[in-house]
């Protein structure tokens, strides 16, 4: 690689919010124009195309770097235990320079240290790739990992423990202290100021600890102007991350895809909330062998369809054939799947993609949890899979002897190692100790390194990796060797050039829009599969159902007012009109109450209903109402499925039993707070112990439950495994817009064949103290209301809200009878590679862009425009200036509607884009255009005119458009520069 190629003046960005690298560490990407409509048609390929890794970097205990773990799983032991941590197997040892990435001090303070140790993974990564380089603007970045960061958890305890210095105070001003002479507000304002200092206190605390903040972070810092999310699905999240990314490449959105996948040891909560699951935090907690070891670890991969790769010189380690995905429903405490048919399922849809024989396979690598059940399970998938293999032919290893269990990186740990064995060609020992293989059949597990012989008939080395998560998911990917320049593949993708009917037929199934040719590329324009969505629901402010949402949208008055005592309380956070730490300047928001019980027939025990997070318990009241809007069982639902729900990854119940895991650490701060100093021990403790009963916060039973209620991904896990849905449970976060990233991630699986129906949408709920201080710190908050589009407008005001649709394939949805009641049409996503907080319009029309890539109309032919209508001058006037740069084409019979569920229900976060397609979905049914309120005065920075566009304020009927359907676009735009637009047009069948 070249390491001396220098970034373009253009890319370029300002000092204060985004990462710039220096000219030595800038990665081999390229510039090259914006996407365009043949951009993406040229770009459409064979659908099983093979995916090749073209660049890795590996970030684990004892090895800090790919040649160092390549070192290391050659040795004679693991990794060596890291003394820098709470719990061996850390990565305290590792230093990240943040002036390297350009990154303010101000900001690195405030960020979180996963978010640092990716950065430097994905500098790594970008940096071993040899090639001519990666298209910036159409390179995704797709990060994976599980439960909180520590910046959350460093936030969440600061707000909560103003608090608690509170209840200090009163204790102090009370009873036995009160002729002490102790001054009880100054010691409750010095251990405000204590926790300051120990947690830190930054406007930037709020961006610096969301996970979607990291993609966003290593797209701004080199530069890489594609899709960016965060995924978590427990310990499959590996593999939902890289099934994504295999999705993005073969449906030709993306050139390249940056994945980066890692897990730390981020507090007390996640080591006590697994052990309660079976896990150990180290090795001599694992007692005679059947607990997996948590461990700390970082990977990235960097992906290209092979030709690519080929086409520019790339060094590829080796290529993923399938990554296959499949899911046992079970109702109850989440639990790994013990289905032997499951896991021969997964590998027999990843055979079936590739084309390959099992029997080409000859290195399996197993999760190797441990657990001797689940152990059994896998066993007997693989020797079902491999029966009828010659003796001793196939390799059986795991990576977990040497590096433990890294959770949310174990899956990428595995293929990293299967990819490096077969780029060295040599397959790696397994420790003694460690028996991952069946007991029967043609399986050896090698104890010394051995070199992979090529095959007698030419076939090339293959691998398999295995994979299962907590929440019931079991995964097999498929890797093949790296074909030498110039050769012909054999198996795997010859089809691509040699004409075979596979690639054709596949083509033809999933992109529709042209001829497919012998070599499944489209000979005409690409048109993505139309997605038909057959079931929805939502639930806002004062909207119990998307029946009352509606009339909502009707009604003409906004549901927003002072926030309830029980979510938001005043004496202690709220500032009126001041910009400060630790309070908020308005208390206005628009709430959703907290389901509290299940939805009927729903058999959840009270015990386990009560440990789950708001968050889930709506989604399983707004899925209720999905599935009797589609009017049959969920059990009728064939084939594989998944659900993809938009979200934040640190769920609040989380947060808060973190919180009360703390109160030994506050009641030390206590202890060493100089007001106190007259007090004697006995004194101060009788007093810590009056202020931990007020307080209230207690930490986490030790139930297996205890995890479930709290882990992101436990919200799709929840509804699908209740309702005996087979369903992949993922949770995806890019900020604002994780609910259109939701569908993306849905709309991807649908269209590859991975999936054959999705529920995906968005929740969450930001009425709450914390959300309302750390956004009012940044001043982010409007000190009113929020007013998309007004002259006045000065910011969002907060709302809760869920909002979530079942989806098919048309073509299936049609076969099925269902009803239709929309169609979406193409997802566009982007990301601005410059400030995480300022909006771009070139960024933004770069999704709306690629969104037109994929569909046979024009942007004339929208019209309506739902906006993500933030409700600042700033962010407005940018919106309405990237739409003008697509919409306003000059073709325009009619002018733009453009408007924003957020003028009547606030800005609720994840869910925001949910609630703009509901509102939109809506719309179309009824043939009616939903009006914005509380425009006083349209803000003159709004260039409608160039579109043409206007603002409504009041319904008006939607004309019906001869020759087509009526049709809308939902934009959904979030910090970090992530950018998503969504095309629908009307169910010309559905029910109105």
């Amino acid at each position: 690689m070249n390491r001396n190629e220098k970034l373009s003046d253009n890319d370029t960005a300002t000092a204060t919010d985004t990462a710039t690298p220096t000219a030595t560490d800038t990665p081999t990407v390229t510039d090259t124009p914006t996407v365009t409509e043949t951009d993406t048609a040229s770009a459409a390929r064979d659908p099983a195309e093979p995916i090749a890794i073209v660049g890795m970097s590996a970030l684990y205990p004892g090895a800090h770097g790919v040649e160092d773990l390549w070192r290391l799983l050659l040795a004679d032991g693991p990794a060596p235990a890291s003394g820098t941590g709470p719990a061996p197997g850390g990565l305290g040892d590792i230093e990240v320079d943040v002036a390297r990435f350009g990154i303010p001090p101000a900001q690195a303070a405030s960020m979180a240290r996963l978010q640092l140790l990716m950065v430097e993974a994905a500098r790594q990564c970008l940096d071993d790739a040899t090639g001519s380089g990666a298209d910036r603007g159409r390179t995704d970045v797709v990060v994976g990992t599980c439960l909180g960061l520590d910046r959350q958890y460093a936030n969440a305890l600061r707000v909560d423990g103003a608090r608690y210095a509170r209840d200090l105070t009163e204790v102090l001003a009370d009873g036995a202290w009160c002729d002490t002479g102790i001054d009880a507000r100054a010691a409750g304002q010095e251990l405000n100021d204590a926790l300051s200092r120990r947690l830190g206190a930054s406007p930037h605390d709020r961006v610096g600890e969301m996970a979607s903040t990291i993609p966003a972070r290593i797209a701004s810092a080199f530069k890489l102007r594609g899709r960016t999310l965060a995924v978590e699905s427990a310990d499959a999240t590996s593999y939902l991350a890289l099934a994504h990314a295999v999705d993005s490449l073969r449906a030709g959105l993306a050139e390249a895809v940056l994945v980066v996948v890692g897990q730390r040891d981020e507090g007390r909560f996640a080591r006590r909330a697994l052990a309660a699951k079976g896990f150990a935090a180290r090795p001599s907690e694992a007692g005679a062998g059947d607990a997996p070891v948590l461990t700390e670890g970082l990977g990235a991969l960097l992906l290209k369809r092979r030709s690519t790769a080929e086409r520019d010189g790339d060094r590829v380690y080796a290529s993923v054939l399938d990554c296959a995905l499949r899911h046992e429903a079970r109702p109850g405490i989440f639990r790994y799947s013990l289905s032997a048919a499951h896991r021969r399922a997964a590998a027999e849809a990843a055979h079936r993609t590739a084309d390959v024989a099992p029997g080409s396979v000859r290195l399996v690598e197993c999760a190797g949890y441990g657990t001797a059940a689940v152990g059994r399970a896998e066993q007997e998938a693989i020797a079902g899979i491999h029966a009828g293999a010659p003796r001793d032919s196939v390799a059986v290893g795991t990576v977990r002897d040497r590096l433990g269990h890294t959770f949310a990186n174990a899956g990428l740990a595995g293929v990293t190692k299967a990819a490096l064995a077969l780029h060295h060609r040599t397959v790696p020992p397994v420790l003694p100790g460690t028996d991952p293989a069946p007991t029967t059949g043609p399986f050896r597990v090698p104890r010394a390194a051995e070199p992979w012989e090529p095959s007698t008939d030419g076939t090339p080395r293959r691998a398999a990796v295995l994979g299962a998560s907590l929440t019931g998911t079991v995964c097999h990917v498929l890797l093949e060797e790296a074909a030498p320049a110039g050769s012909v593949p054999q198996g795997a993708g010859a089809d691509a050039h040699l004409g075979g009917a596979r690639a054709a037929g596949a083509a033809r199934r999933r992109f529709p829009g042209g001829q497919a040719s012998a070599a499944g590329r489209e000979t005409g324009a690409w048109e993505a599969e139309p997605i038909a969505i057959v079931g929805f629901g939502g639930r806002f402010a004062d909207s119990p159902d998307a029946d009352g949402f509606w009339r909502t949208m009707l009604s003409g008055r906004d549901r927003i007012g002072p926030l309830p005592a029980e979510l938001f309380d005043r004496d202690l956070y709220h500032a009126p009109g001041a910009l400060a730490l630790g309070r908020s300047y308005t208390d206005l928001g628009a709430p959703v109450p907290v389901p509290t019980q299940p939805p009927p027939g729903l058999r959840i025990p009270p015990h386990r209903y009560a440990a789950t997070d708001a968050a889930q318990r709506l989604g399983l009241d707004v899925a209720a109402e999905m599935f009797a809007r589609y009017g049959r069982d969920p059990h009728a639902l064939d084939g594989v499925g998944t659900v993809v729900v938009g979200s934040n990854l640190g769920l609040s119940r989380e947060r808060r039993l973190h919180t009360g895991l703390c109160l030994d650490d506050l009641e030390a701060d206590v202890r060493s707070l100089a007001a106190l100093a007259a007090l004697g021990p006995d004194d101060v403790e009788a007093v810590t112990k009056l202020v931990r009963d007020r307080f209230g916060e207690a930490g986490p039973d030790d139930l297996p439950t205890t995890w479930d209620g709290c882990v992101a991904s436990g919200i799709a896990a929840l509804l699908g495994n209740e309702h005996g849905l087979d369903a992949v449970p993922v949770a995806v976060e890019a900020a604002c817009a994780s609910s259109l990233a939701a569908v993306d991630v849905a709309v991807g699986r649908l269209r590859s064949g991975g999936a054959d129906y999705a529920v995906a949408g968005g929740v969450e709920l930001p009425c709450n103290a914390r959300d309302m201080v750390l956004c009012s710190s940044l001043g982010l908050l409007s000190h009113s209301r929020i007013t998309p589009f007004d002259a006045g407008a000065d910011g969002f005001t907060p709302g809760d809200g869920c909002a979530l649709f079942l989806l098919k394939r048309l073509t299936d949805a049609r076969r099925d009878g269902d009803r239709v009641f929309g169609v979406l049409r193409a997802v566009g996503a982007s990301n601005d590679a410059k400030s995480l907080i300022a909006p771009d319009a070139d960024g933004q029309a770069r999704a709306v862009r690629q969104a037109f890539a994929q569909v046979d109309f024009g942007p004339d032919e929208v019209d309506y425009l739902e906006a993500h209508g933030t409700g600042t001058r700033l962010g407005d006037r940018v919106e309405v200036a990237a739409a003008a740069q697509v919409y306003g084409t000059g073709r325009r019979t009619a002018p733009l509607d453009i408007g924003s569920a957020k003028s009547f229900l606030g800005h609720t976060f994840a869910a925001a884009g949910a609630a703009g397609l509901l509102r939109t979905l809506q719309a179309l049914r009824q043939a009616t255009l939903p009006p914005s309120v509380n425009l006083h005065e349209l803000s003159p920075d709004l260039a409608l005119d160039a579109v043409p566009a206007r603002v409504a304020t009041e319904a008006g009927p939607w004309p019906a458009r001869a020759g087509r359907p009526r049709r809308a676009a939902v934009s959904a735009f979030g910090t970090g520069g992530i950018n998503y637009h969504l095309l629908i047009e009307e169910g010309t069948d559905a029910t109105r």
